[in-house]
């Protein structure tokens, strides 16, 4: 097996503007009088130095606490984001469910916004018609199809997004915490669907701070801390690692 996706030295910054007082000479006057504030900018880097390698058919779950860098470089890897420093290389098609309704448009139906989430991700009108009826049967939505998915609950909509992109047959999936919203029966579904892609040896990283759901479905873990990697190894081994972390910091 070969290698799915490489990352070399990748770095990402953002720019924050914080709101600050003005530093100027203090007059008496000023004690009375509401100093004026400025903008002030200033450098985040939300990634940096992270280097791994992914090989075809791993199942890897991306640990760490909320602003250590997970969906960003989940984001980097997809191409959604380009990075300041290094490099992403990955070898294949990426089906991405980075966020609950990511290529969705709320005016369209979930008929129309199947056939545009697959177009987006390249596939002709003739391979989903193929699809089309076992994506809206697993989503459990046929009742609706010719509704606007605006008015979908939030399970109702992870349900037919993760259907859509798990059936594009991708070599690589990304999942950012869209299991979350779901209840155990949709997570049970996710989780069958995800086991046999792992048989077909498709590759599949997995953002997530559900402990059960880690371990049951990822093999490997790679723990993110401010931007960096701290550990990768066992799923079980990263996961002691990061609870003793998170105890120590309480």
């Amino acid at each position: 097996m070969g290698e799915s996706i490489s990352v070399h030295d990748l770095g990402i910054k953002f720019h924050i503007n914080q709101r600050g007082r003005r530093r100027k000479g203090r007059q008496l006057t000023q004690v009375f009088v509401p100093r004026k504030f400025e903008t002030v900018q200033r450098e985040f880097w939300a990634l940096r130095n992270v280097s791994l390698t992914i090989q075809q058919g791993e199942a890897v779950g991306i640990i760490g606490r909320n602003g250590s860098g997970k969906s960003t470089l989940l984001r980097l890897i997809a191409g959604v984001l380009l990075p300041d420093e290094g490099r992403v290389q990955v070898n294949g098609g990426v089906g991405a469910m980075l966020e609950l309704s990511a290529g969705f448009v709320g005016s369209l139906t979930a008929r129309d916004n199947v056939y545009l989430l697959s177009a987006l991700h390249g596939f002709s009108r003739e391979q989903v018609d193929e699809r089309f009826d076992e994506i809206i049967r697993w989503a459990e939505v046929e009742r609706f199809v010719d509704s606007q998915i605006r008015h979908f609950s939030s399970g109702m909509r992870a349900r037919l997004a993760f259907s859509v992109v798990t059936r594009l047959e991708e070599p690589i999936l990304l999942i950012d915490e869209v299991l979350a919203v779901g209840d155990k029966a949709f997570r049970r579904k996710c989780s069958r669907v995800i086991e046999g892609m792992m048989s077909e040896g498709r590759t599949m990283l997995l953002v997530s701070h559900n402990e059960g759901d880690l371990e049951r479905l990822c093999t490997r873990g790679i723990y993110l801390k401010a931007g960096e990697v701290v550990a990768d190894g066992p799923i079980r081994d990263v996961l002691d690692l990061y609870a003793t972390d998170s105890d120590r910091e309480q």
